[in-house]
C-alpha cells in the first residue's frame, strides 16, 4: 500500500513510534502492511481515543440519568456507538493532524518517528485512509437523531482547524478541548433528543479538563516547541504551570457539578444527585493526585500523568453511570 519512492533516501521504518507504549498491540500483532496506517491512527497509543471517548460517556449516562424513560437499549446503543465512533474519528484526526504537521513533526525527536515524517506512508496515502475511517463514522453517527446528527457534523469544523491553532495562538489546548469533548453535546443529544443546559456546562467542564491534561502533555516538547516557533500553554505557562493546571482543576469540578444539578435536581432524588456530584469529586481528586506528582521537567513523568487521565475520566463515568440506576 505504501510508495517507497516518496520514502526519504535511506530511511528504514521504525520498529516503533518514539512516545508509544513498548507493548501494543499494533506492534506486537497488526499485520506488517497495516501497521504505518494504525500508527498514523494512533491504534498504537490508545489513550486520545479514551479521551475522546469519555466525554461521550459522560453525556449519555447523565442524559439517561436525567431522563430514566429513555434509558435503555437507546442507551446501550449510543455508549457502544460512541466508542466504535470515538476510535475511528480519533484515528481521522490524527491522520489529519499529521498530514497537516508534516513538515513540524520531522523537526521534533518525539515525532519524527511517526508514519509520515518517517516515510512509511505517502501524504495521498493518508487521505484515503482518512476519508475511510472518517466515512465508517458517519454511518454510526446517522444512527442517532438528527440533532445529534446536525452536532456531529458541526463538529467537522473543530477537527479541521485545530492542527494549525498553535501556529497562530498560545491556547491551542483550547481548541483541541472544543474538539475533544463534543461528544458531551453530541451524547446527550442522541439520548434525550435535544441539546441541555446540563450537556453544555459538561462539555465545558471537558473542555477546562482538556486544558489540565493536555498543558502537561505539550511539557514534553516545550523545548523543540520553542526552536520551531510552536505555541502552547506549556510555553506560556512555564513555571508558573501549576497554578494554572490547580484553577483549571476547579473549573472542572465545579462545570461538572453543575451539569449533575442542573441535570438531577428536578428528580429531587438525593441519592442520585450524590452519586453524580461524587462523580465529579472523584475526577477532580484524580486530577489533584497528578499535581502532586507533577515535575514539568521531567518529560517521562508527564507522560505519564497525560495517560493516567483514562482512568480519571473513567471515574467520572463509573459515577454517573451509577446514578441510572438509583
Amino acid at each position: 500500500m505504501t510508495e517507497p519512492e516518496q520514502r526519504p533516501e535511506g530511511a528504514d521504518a521504525p520498529e516503533r513510534v518514539a512516545d508509544a507504549p513498548a507493548l501494543n498491540w499494533v506492534d506486537a500483532y497488526a499485520p506488517p502492511d497495516l501497521k504505518p496506517y494504525l500508527r498514523l491512527s494512533r491504534a498504537d497509543r490508545p489513550i486520545g481515543t479514551w479521551l475522546l471517548l469519555l466525554p461521550c460517556w459522560w453525556g449519555v449516562f447523565l442524559g439517561a440519568a436525567a431522563m430514566p424513560e429513555t434509558a435503555g437499549w437507546l442507551t446501550v446503543w449510543i455508549f457502544l456507538g460512541c466508542g466504535i465512533g470515538a476510535f475511528l474519528m480519533r484515528g481521522a484526526g490524527c491522520t489529519w493532524n499529521d498530514i497537516t504537521d508534516r513538515d513540524i513533526d520531522d523537526k521534533v525527536e518525539r515525532t519524527r518517528s511517526r508514519p509520515i515524517p518517517s516515510g512509511q506512508v505517502s501524504v495521498r496515502e493518508a487521505m484515503i485512509w482518512l476519508a475511510v475511517q472518517a466515512g465508517v463514522a458517519a454511518l454510526i453517527l446517522f444512527t442517532f437523531n438528527w440533532a445529534a446528527i446536525g452536532l456531529g457534523v458541526l463538529s467537522l469544523g473543530l477537527v479541521a482547524i485545530y492542527p494549525f491553532a498553535k501556529r497562530f495562538t498560545w491556547w491551542p489546548q483550547v481548541f483541541l478541548g472544543l474538539a475533544f469533548n463534543w461528544g458531551a453535546l453530541l451524547a446527550w443529544t442522541a439520548q434525550t433528543g435535544a441539546l441541555g443546559l446540563p450537556a453544555v456546562f459538561l462539555y465545558l467542564a471537558g473542555i477546562t479538563w482538556t486544558l489540565f491534561y493536555d498543558t502537561i502533555y505539550a511539557h514534553q516538547d516545550r523545548e523543540d516547541d520553542e526552536l520551531i516557533g510552536v505555541k502552547s500553554t506549556a510555553r506560556l505557562f512555564g513555571e508558573n504551570t501549576e497554578t494554572w493546571l490547580r484553577g483549571f482543576l476547579i473549573a472542572t469540578v465545579v462545570l461538572m457539578s453543575l451539569a449533575v444539578i442542573y441535570a438531577l435536581a428536578p428528580l429531587a432524588n438525593p441519592l442520585k444527585m450524590s452519586i453524580g456530584l461524587a462523580g465529579a469529586w472523584a475526577l477532580g481528586g484524580h486530577m489533584n493526585w497528578q499535581l502532586a506528582k507533577l515535575d514539568i521537567h521531567d518529560t517521562q513523568m508527564c507522560l505519564r500523568l497525560f495517560r493516567s487521565n483514562r482512568d480519571a475520566g473513567l471515574l467520572a463515568a463509573l459515577f454517573l453511570a451509577i446514578t441510572i440506576f438509583v
